[in-house]
């Protein structure tokens, strides 16, 4: 009985790296831009940002596409962002940190 497990654990081994080895190819292909058969998601327009504007921000072209396309496939249409700030708060990390630590029990 216990040959019979080790064989089929030696099989499911097998098949995972298989997967493995098929889905590190399929992210080289992703990152190469070379893959075939995949939907690709249509161009989103980005209105009222210049060049100039980008480079302020310093926000690049493909991160505002990205943030464009994440938007779009939330809402589910296309949107057209007027304006993005950064903002340079560390507002969030102390929440982060707040909240953390509230959920500790402490011994009094």
């Amino acid at each position: 009985m216990a040959a019979s497990k080790l064989v089929e654990i030696t099989s499911i081994l097998e098949d995972i790296r298989k997967q493995f080895v098929a889905l590190s190819e399929r992210v080289a292909r992703l990152e190469q831009g070379q893959v075939s058969g995949a939907p690709q998601a249509p161009a989103v327009p980005v209105a009222g940002l210049a060049a100039a504007s980008l480079k302020q921000s310093q926000i690049s072209e493909e991160e505002l596409l990205a943030v464009s396309a994440a938007l779009a496939a939330y809402l589910g249409v296309r949107v057209h962002i007027r304006q993005i700030r950064l903002i340079g708060s560390h507002a969030w990390a102390q929440e982060g940190r707040v909240s953390i630590q509230a959920s500790h029990r402490l011994n009094t």
